[in-house]
């Protein structure tokens, strides 16, 4: 029996064409090769709402996922539950509110979280033995695949391995799968030396906070040697947006 696992993502303003109208939604979920409980696309910060809630009437219409949520009707009661205010983020309330309305809406025990930018890079098993060994070891708070351009650099990050895991210190919001419950409550208000590594644009931002409540308490990342994700920016410049979302011409 497969675990019980959420599958998430966002769109905001700069990529909800590319998720909803390009088909990266549909192919990102594919590309999981896992039996979702639920697969769910959450709305972040759009200019027009109701035209994105249309194209996401249809992706649920299709069966692409099963739901979508709206990040701001729930923001104001999350942000009370995990002790946390708009200020607090020092500019990185964008990059960090929807992630902590997942965890706080997920209804299944695990969740997996991909950012719209983000994509399995081929049909990889990672996800079971993820699961298995996070409820094997409580030490193990966070599992993601490799990112295909940093293997190496995922290698000498990690002070251990095993036969399917390096493991290592660190949290990254383009892809986590986490138990869902660990997650919940005041733990997203806490400092580390080394999380300072994050960028400065993004204040004190949603996996800032989580990297340094794992260093400071002991907790580690594993990150699978069987599977690997792609993180690639979505087109700068409007034209070359343009050809992807309507012809499917990726140019880079």
């Amino acid at each position: 029996m497969p675990f019980p696992v959420t599958f998430e993502t966002k769109c905001y303003e700069y990529d909800w064409k590319f998720l909803l109208k390009a088909g990266r939604l549909k192919k990102m979920i594919e590309y999981c090769d896992y039996p979702f409980t639920e697969r769910i696309l959450y709305i972040n910060n759009v200019d027009d709402l109701d035209r994105v809630k249309k194209v996401a009437d249809k992706c649920v219409n299709k069966n692409i996922i099963d739901s979508y949520i709206v990040v701001n009707e729930h923001a104001a009661k999350v942000l009370k539950a995990f002790n946390l205010d708009t200020d607090s983020f020092n500019g990185g309330y964008y990059y960090s509110i929807q992630e902590l309305v997942g965890i706080y809406l997920c209804k299944t025990e695990y969740l997996l979280h991909f950012s719209g930018d983000a994509l399995m890079r081929l049909r990889e098993p990672w996800i079971d033995d993820s699961i298995k060994a996070m409820k094997n070891n409580p030490q193990y708070f966070v599992a993601n695949p490799q990112m295909s351009k940093n293997l190496l650099e995922t290698q000498d990050q990690s002070f251990d391995e095993d036969e399917l895991f390096y493991i290592s210190y660190g949290f990254s919001d383009q892809c986590y799968l986490i138990n869902a419950n660990n997650y919940r409550g005041d733990i997203y208000n806490e400092s580390h030396p080394a999380s300072e590594r994050y960028p400065k644009y993004g204040g004190d931002l949603f996996e800032k906070r989580l990297d340094s409540y794992l260093r400071n308490h002991k907790l580690y990342r594993l990150t699978s040697k069987n599977a690997a994700y792609r993180h690639r920016n979505f087109p700068k410049y409007k034209w070359k947006r343009w050809l992807w979302i309507n012809l499917g011409i990726k140019i880079e």
